[in-house]
């Protein structure tokens, strides 16, 4: 019971080490309080809805992690509910090194970064990858939801979409963050 967060993230080696470090205690403290950081709130929802890409990470048959960047329009991944959030996944460069881990493995890590406020949150969650259509790979038919995260003035051709139960996420400081600016948010500060 506690910070959910906490309970997926920090394993025993980690609590050694944070023992190890003297920051053990602290983090002790927070995973004894009543249940949190599993349930998206307004904050976490407009943070997400005005991302225009984020990173995701999942982990490979053989052990080996994959962190991919995802983009595409702002809003472009979509809180379906407190619990669930999700994005059409677009045609890319045909590797489906994600996509392949994921029908193995559903676990998966998400980071979204806000470079010019130097703010970030970080998630973890358990995928479902729909279709359109029936899929060979055995991937659950649901035009229905694909309809519901089709960014509708995004001219790439859906493949499948990722739909995300959030069983984690934590806000992380800004202390290295280095700020940086796409060309609107740029001109918006000059």
């Amino acid at each position: 019971m506690g910070h959910k967060f906490a309970e997926i993230a920090f394993t025993p080696a980690v609590k050694n080490i944070q023992s190890s470090q003297g920051s053990r205690a602290s983090y002790a403290r927070m995973e004894d309080r009543q249940d949190s950081n599993h349930l998206l709130g307004e904050r976490e929802a407009e943070f997400i809805g005005a991302r225009d890409s984020f990173y995701m990470a999942s982990v490979s048959e053989t052990g080996w992690p994959y962190v991919q960047h995802r983009g595409g329009p702002i809003g472009f991944m979509k809180v379906i509910d407190e619990q669930t959030i999700g994005f059409a996944d677009y045609a890319g460069n045909k590797q489906y090194v994600s996509t392949g881990n994921l029908s193995k493995d559903d676990r998966i890590s998400l980071f979204f970064m806000d470079y010019p406020n130097r703010r970030r949150l970080k998630m973890f969650g358990r995928v479902s990858i729909v279709t359109k259509t029936v899929d060979k790979d055995g991937d659950k038919q649901d035009p229905e939801t694909i309809a519901k995260l089709e960014d509708d003035d995004y001219r790439a051709r859906i493949e499948r979409a990722f739909v995300i139960n959030v069983e984690a996420f934590d806000w992380n400081c800004p202390q290295h963050i280095t700020p940086r600016f796409t060309e609107p948010e740029y001109s918006d500060r000059v």
